[in-house]
This record gives C-alpha cells, structure tokens and sequence, in this order.
C-alpha cells in the first residue's frame, strides 16, 4: 500500500514537473529560483507522500506543496520580483509551455499584470484547467475566496482591455 503511494507520487511529480515550474515561477518569476523550488517541493513530497491517505487528492496536494515552497522562498529571500521587461516575463511563460488561451497576446500580457493571489487563480483556472475547488485546495483559500478572486480577476482585465481599445480608437 504504501509503495503504491511512492509509486504514485513518483509517477505525478515527473508527469507534471513542466507544471509545477510553471506554477513555481508564476510566483517568484525566476528560472533558477522556479527550478530551486521544485526541486525543494519533489523533496517535500517524497518525503511526505507516506502520510497521504487518499489518492485522489495526490494533484492538490503536490500543488499545494509548490505553492508553499514558493512562498517560503519569497519570505525568505524578502525581495522585489524581478525587474525584467514585460515582454521578456511573458516569453518565459510561452517557453515553458503556457499558450495563450485565446491567441491574443494582450490578453496574456494583462494577466501576468494582475495582483499575485488574482493571477494564481486566473492560471491555474485557464491555463492549467484545474477546477476552483482544486485551486481553493492549492492556494489554502476558502472556494468562496477563490471564485471572489477569479470573478474580481476578470472583471479587472476586462476593465484594463477596455481601457486599451478606447485607447487605440
């Protein structure tokens, strides 16, 4: 039983290692700093895994072990984000894999704008398709939290590409 757990563990970390750096460096938006992360967070859940009881919470669980370990490294490193342009941020996204979801490259560009809890939300909702109960799972939030997040998210990037339009007119 317990070796199905490892194996399992195991099997989830290296299925989805693309995505946990995705989702690594969507909070502390560094390379090395994602991959030093993840790699914490493999750590973490190897060792742990045997505490786990129930399979199926095997994808939250292991998200909700990236996400702390990214914020542990911002706590801990108590910086500023990285000053890289914006357009070179948003090519490191599209490198590792996240795709526009609708071919629009200002949809994207304003998103990575938003407040840190509102963008974790918006990514892993459309990005990574996670459903909003498995995101309340990962960031520790309450579903209610999450949908207020997600709700106040788009409304502010509707707001923000509206504002862009009438800018262009």
């Amino acid at each position: 039983m317990k070796q199905d757990i490892y194996d399992l563990t195991v099997a989830h970390i290296l299925e989805n290692q693309e995505k946990a750096y995705r989702l690594a460096y969507s909070y502390v938006q560094d390379r090395d700093a994602a991959l030093d992360v993840v790699q914490n967070a493999v750590c973490q859940a190897l060792e742990k895994c045997w505490g786990l009881k129930n399979k199926t919470a095997l994808k939250t669980w292991y998200y909700r072990i990236v996400v702390n370990e990214a914020l542990q490294y911002l706590r801990k490193n108590r910086r500023e984000i990285s000053t890289q342009p914006e357009d070179m941020k948003e090519e490191v996204y599209l490198e590792e894999g996240y795709d526009r979801a609708d071919g629009d490259e200002t949809v994207f560009a304003r998103v990575l704008k938003l407040p840190p809890d509102m963008k974790t939300v918006v990514i892993l909702r459309f990005y990574e398709q996670m459903s909003l109960g498995e995101i309340a799972a990962v960031t520790g939030a309450n579903l209610n939290t999450v949908k207020s997040r997600l709700y106040a998210a788009l409304k502010k990037l509707r707001k923000s590409l509206e504002e862009m339009e009438y800018e262009r007119a």
